[in-house]
């Protein structure tokens, strides 16, 4: 699930987005969308030295599995089997291939060379490409807590989950099918799930915290399995890049300063899908910054609802939102509040642009906070943070405090990736387990840490900008959906427009949707099509 666009070479596709609800949660913009607890919890970082030998297979050219290892495991960890082979044939992209699947376990290690965690990952791999000019992608999701079933079957993978034609909500319907788009016609991929999601088991629990939950020790620990997997599969000179969504935009520019630094890996791109760049651009209560950046996502939405966006007209209306928000909007913010005459005609303007009744802009002084459920609920319908567009029948129609509504993708349809990604993996992967897959982890993103040392949050904007600098090849692609409201296009926009090295290596897209503007087939196909060429060498 990223950027916004200037108006020139802007994509005209849009999604929808995935958020946490609560004005706290659901704001945070995390994703695939689990509550943002910007809590800071204690937590220290934890080396990562494993090796893993490189099997047979990779001497053959073939992907390797990974080794059993000589270690015992005991109870979750236990549960997990042996690494699983498959062989498939698809067309993705226009091309005929087969290809390799491997569904597995990574073992991670302390310094002492203690195990600490089994990390699943699913990967495929083109059978008979040259491994010198193939590129890898390597996947996670975001949250923190969340696994990369989203990605995986909702935009890159080799099968897709299919919302209901004319029901994209109807998640109890959704079916496995073939995804002509994956992005395997472009690049071998590999999904990685963070340790506490999806099938990555700690070894130790009550360690955890200190050793996964945390920035630093998250980039740390997704550093050292992106090291193993290359390293056992005789891919490390491929070219390399990374693919997060959410909170995944963060953990990528975070997860290539470990690689650059931890495991001497350069990376040739960044694929960044509805990224939260910096929290602190997503803290509307705090910063009137972010507040400014969800005006132009209400515009957007608004329109949208009102059947006044075309493809033709899409970048134009998007880059009169922004600039209208980040000009007359913003500095009114910024100065002393208005009164009188001039708050009146400044709340209807706010409510012009985003369509919201002028007495509810000027009950919130002309900050509309999406996650206010008189905001979100209109005529009997109940609008979802992740796509502005998207809604249901309010379950609170005579209004309730807002933690009590739920949000409709969140905590609706979204939950269908978790059975069908286990369903698809024991049925097509032949990967089986007792363990259920855990899509969302509500106890990874309390109990996480977003210190930097002893500064009180991450920043990595000034290491992005460092990575653009030292790193000619690198460059990042941002997609964002034009409807969403936890990770607004606007953000992507303006961290884009700050970068004063590497600019022009940074390619920014919207899309008709919201935060997973993939579960829209047309934007699904538009990102694969941009992403191809993204890739391409």
């Amino acid at each position: 699930m990223a950027p916004e666009q200037k108006p020139a070479k802007e994509d005209t596709a849009v999604t929808t987005r995935p958020a946490p609800y609560n004005s706290t949660r659901a704001r945070a913009g995390l994703w695939p969308g689990l509550p943002l607890c910007l809590a800071l919890c204690l937590s220290t970082t934890s080396a990562l030295a494993a090796t893993a030998p490189a099997p047979t297979r990779a001497e053959a050219g073939q992907p390797a599995q990974t080794p059993d290892a000589p270690d015992t495991f005991h109870d979750a960890a236990a549960l997990l089997p042996k690494d699983s082979v498959t062989h498939h044939n698809g067309t993705f992209g226009g091309q005929k291939m087969t290809y390799t699947a491997t569904a597995g376990t990574l073992t991670l290690r302390d310094d002492t060379g203690k195990p600490t965690a089994r990390m699943f990952y699913t990967a495929y791999t083109r059978d008979g490409a040259d491994p010198a000019h193939r590129p890898v992608v390597y996947f996670f999701n975001g949250g923190p807590g969340a696994g990369t079933a989203y990605l995986h079957l909702g935009a890159a993978g080799p099968v897709m989950l299919d919302f209901p034609t004319g029901n994209p909500a109807d998640g109890a319907n959704a079916q496995i099918k073939p995804n002509p788009e994956s992005w395997l016609g472009a690049a071998d991929l590999v999904f990685l799930d963070a340790p506490g999601t999806g099938w990555s088991v700690p070894t130790d629990p009550k360690q955890a915290d200190k050793q996964f939950y945390g920035v630093k020790q998250d980039a740390k620990t997704f550093a050292k399995a992106i090291q193993l997997w290359a390293n056992a599969n005789k891919r490390l000179t491929s070219p390399r890049y990374l693919a997060g969504e959410s909170y995944g935009g963060l953990r990528a520019i975070e997860v290539a300063n470990a690689l650059a630094e931890d495991q001497h890996i350069l990376l040739n791109g960044i694929i960044m899908v509805s990224p939260a760049l910096d929290m602190t651009l997503l803290d509307t209560e705090n910063d009137i910054l972010a507040e400014a950046f969800v005006l132009p996502t209400l515009e957007a939405a608004n329109l949208a609802l009102q059947h006044k966006l075309t493809p033709e007209n899409t970048a134009q209306h998007l880059d009169k939102a922004y600039q209208y928000a980040m000009g007359p909007y913003l500095s009114t913010l910024a100065g002393t509040p208005p009164t009188g005459d001039d708050a009146e005609d400044f709340y209807e303007a706010v409510a012009n642009h985003t369509g919201i009744e002028q007495d509810i802009i000027a009950k919130q002084r002309g900050m509309p906070r999406p996650e206010a459920h008189d905001i979100r609920s209109r005529d009997g319908r109940l609008y979802s943070l992740y796509d502005a567009t998207l809604s249901i029948a309010d379950p609170f129609p005579e209004g309730v405090d807002n933690g009590e509504s739920p949000e409709p993708t969140l905590d609706g349809f979204g939950h269908a990736y978790g059975s069908a990604f286990e369903h698809y993996a024991t049925t097509e992967l032949r990967y089986q387990t007792e363990l259920s897959y855990n899509l969302l982890n509500y106890a990874i993103s309390q109990a996480w840490d977003y210190r930097d040392t002893n500064a009180p949050i991450v920043r990595p904007i000034p290491t992005l900008r460092r990575l653009l600098a030292l790193n000619p090849t690198l460059r990042v692609f941002i997609a964002n959906g034009a409807y969403d409201l936890v990770c607004p296009y606007a953000s992507s926009r303006w961290v884009a427009e700050h970068i004063p090295v590497g600019r022009s290596r940074i390619g920014l897209h919207v899309y008709p949707g919201g935060h997973m503007l993939y579960t829209r087939p047309d934007s699904r196909a538009a990102l694969a099509r941009d992403v191809r060429t993204f890739l391409a060498p």
